[in-house]
């Protein structure tokens, strides 16, 4: 068969393919033109899930006529001159709206500030109609009508109209998080008006329209910077937890970027702090030079490639983990409204009595057992104790003595014990409940693994090593990280061409499938270029022995006791969760306890 030239048309919609999957890959194509044509304000609309109607306006730069003829040709673009090594716009690559064009109905009317009037052009399957003037407010329309009708094969594939609805709101809330300064309307038959007001510099309060006010209570700043690459956003509590990462946002130079190495960094950040089918809730955002990023991976934009992946991992794993340390163990604000919810259906004044007799064995809540409790023995050993109190006052001495700093325990005093298991703790404002189990269990935890860090772990020599065949290329990669894992108890050598000796592992790993683990790290460095996985293993093991030599359930504690748990999880990192990711306390200020007794 000879080779012969595709249309333009053809080639159109071949590209269209690629840079244009569904409605939403369209809207955020004509979002990101009117946010490079520096639009203030920006107005999305949509009908049928974005197919039947897409029209995004803005109060951009706007084109002129020339502009106009331009636009809606492929590779014609106002981004880049001859080079991709320094692109500081979102688009660049000239090809969305031909691609749009060749696949539905497109109308772009659009006027400059400084000109008297508009024009408008229009593209359907392909096929440019002559350009004619307009009336138009400064700024630019593009309007998008039946969306893939010359490609009906493609209509099979997409979803049904409240899905291709909600990724498009998902399009502009990542949109709306990029760029604060700027107003967001989403609106349309299909779905409620949804409106992002400007906040300009600040970035918090745009994140608390999109991802609820909650988040701004729950998150913690980040500021770092690592050689020449910054990290900048919020990262929540790990108590402020979601089911899946759709709340987790990334930006790359004001991009959103939907990047798995930064997905893994962040999951990776929260190991041992999020339970297991838990996500937790962050948005990062990473400035760079241009030059050290590849943003012309894929046709979508969605992906990029770092020069040092290894560098950015560790700068958001490291900023996440500082920060974490430094204001993670706080509960999330969210644990005293679980609380209050789970105490408003028993709060019924009003409700008949049941017919049975209520007893502490047959009521599914059981709130105290008989024999523990409030009860006069259980308690007598807080009766006659000096006990220590959420407010330190200075002491009256015979001598005049300077007043000795206020020392204030935000976990407060213990006051009491209940059911062998949780700890009351009385602050300056209210309470917590400690669950004394998980809280200990994370004391020993951050105490196993401070000794992991700080010295060469211990190993066990193999009497015969083990040679393990695998390909030259993984053998080169896993020598060049030797020194790292010895330092884990790991001690390789290189044994051939294509074969690595393993001659010691860690002893804290017992009988070790040498083979497996050698094959996993080879599989990450390719991947990640960071040889994590080890060290990973060890602190699983470091979290199952602190679960099981830490205080147990049912054990009774003394006063003192319980205030010096208290005070060491005040000082100890990630504190508010146990390994497993769930809380270790919940707290009550005494607002939320006179809302729960209808006092305000």
């Amino acid at each position: 068969m000879a080779i012969r030239q595709l249309s333009e048309t053809l080639i159109n919609q071949i590209a269209a393919g690629e840079v244009i999957e569904r409605p939403a890959s369209a809207a955020k194509e004509l979002i990101e033109n009117a946010l490079d044509a520096g639009a203030t304000r920006i107005e999305i609309a949509t009908s049928g899930g974005g197919k039947a109607l897409l029209r995004v306006s803005d109060n951009g730069s706007g084109m002129d006529a020339a502009d106009l003829e331009l636009a809606v040709r492929r590779h014609c673009t106002s981004k880049i001159s001859e080079t991709l090594e320094d692109i500081r716009t979102l688009g660049f690559r000239g090809e969305a709206l031909p691609s749009i064009g060749s696949v539905a109905r497109l109308s772009i009317a659009s006027r400059r500030r400084d000109s008297a009037g508009g024009h408008e052009i229009a593209v359907a399957g392909g096929k440019i109609a002559h350009l004619r003037p307009a009336a138009a407010n400064p700024g630019t329309i593009v309007e998008v009508r039946d969306l893939f009708f010359a490609t009906p094969a493609r209509l099979k594939f997409l979803k049904t109209e409240k899905a291709e609805a909600g990724a498009i709101t998902e399009i502009v809330k990542r949109m709306a998080i990029a760029f604060p300064a700027v107003r967001f309307v989403l609106s349309g038959s299909d779905r409620t008006t949804l409106e992002f007001p400007a906040t300009g510099d600040d970035h918090l309060g745009r994140m608390a329209q999109v991802l609820g006010k909650e988040f701004r209570d729950n998150a913690i700043a980040l500021d770092a910077v690592r050689e020449e690459i910054a990290l900048t956003g919020f990262a929540g509590v790990p108590t402020f937890n979601r089911g899946n990462s759709a709340h987790q946002y990334a930006f790359v130079n004001g991009r959103p970027v939907q990047d798995k190495l930064i997905l893994s960094a962040i999951r990776g950040a929260y190991a041992e702090t999020i339970p297991s089918g838990r996500h937790p809730v962050a948005v990062l955002s990473i400035t760079l030079d241009p030059g050290l990023v590849d943003v012309n991976v894929h046709p979508a934009k969605s992906d990029v490639r770092f020069r040092d992946p290894g560098l950015v991992r560790g700068l958001i794993v490291g900023a996440i983990r500082e920060a974490l340390a430094r204001d993670g163990s706080r509960a999330a604000t969210t644990g005293a409204g679980d609380m209050l919810r789970s105490f408003r259906p028993g709060f019924q004044p009003h409700a008949q009595r049941p017919q049975t007799a209520w007893s502490a064995e047959t009521s599914p809540s059981r709130p105290y057992q008989p024999t523990t409790g409030f009860g006069e023995r259980p308690q007598a050993s807080f009766d006659g104790l000096s006990m220590p109190t959420a407010r330190a006052e200075p002491q009256f001495s015979p001598q005049p003595a300077a007043p000795e700093p206020t020392v204030r325990y935000p976990l407060g005093a213990a006051r009491a014990q209940i059911h062998a298991n949780y700890i009351v703790a009385q602050t300056e404002d209210g309470l917590v409940i400690v669950d004394q189990h998980a809280a200990h269990e994370r004391l020993v935890f951050e105490a196993m693994r401070k000794a992991l860090h700080s010295r060469r772990l211990a190993s066990q020599v193999l009497l015969i090593p083990e040679i393990i065949d695998i390909p030259e290329e993984d053998c080169d990669r896993l020598m060049q990280h030797a020194a790292e894992l010895s330092e884990l108890g790991l001690a390789i050598e290189r044994f051939g061409p294509g074969a690595i000796a393993v001659r010691e592992t860690p002893a804290m790993l017992g009988e070790v499938d040498a083979h497996g683990l050698i094959r996993q790290l080879a599989d990450e460095i390719a991947e990640w270029d960071t040889a994590s996985g080890l060290s990973a293993k060890l602190e699983y093991v470091a979290a199952t022995m602190a679960c099981h030599g830490s205080v147990r359930s049912g054990r009774r504690l003394r006063p003192e006791e319980m205030n010096a748990l208290l005070r060491e999880m005040e000082v100890t990192p990630g504190s508010g969760q146990c390994n497993h990711g769930r809380p270790t306390y919940i707290e009550l200020k005494l607002s939320d306890i006179e809302r729960l007794f209808g006092r305000s």
